[in-house]
């Protein structure tokens, strides 16, 4: 497509261009997954695998939760907690 014809396309033109492109992405990865969980469903160890990848799960979502989830500590506890520290190190 040359730029003449793009930009006589207008908006109409990208926007069908790009729901066509992410369609035919969409089925191509979904055909690829297909195809890889059939490949699982025929090996003798697909439950060990199935295992595995529950365990993969649980720890990754355990990691998001800390990483999002979790409040850090208040910046003036922290240096609070180190001068009452120093001073007890101070007095021994």
């Amino acid at each position: 497509m040359t730029q003449a014809t793009g930009r006589r396309g207008g908006l109409d033109e990208r926007a069908v261009l790009l729901v066509a492109g992410l369609a035919e992405l969409t089925v191509s990865t979904v055909g690829s997954a297909l195809g890889t969980v059939r490949g699982l469903l025929r090996r003798s160890d697909a439950a060990e695998l199935a295992a595995e990848a529950e365990h993969e799960l649980l720890a990754r979502g355990r990691l998001v939760l800390d990483r999002y989830a979790a409040v850090p500590p208040a910046h003036l506890e922290i240096l609070a907690r180190r001068a009452l520290a120093r001073r007890a190190a101070d007095d021994v």
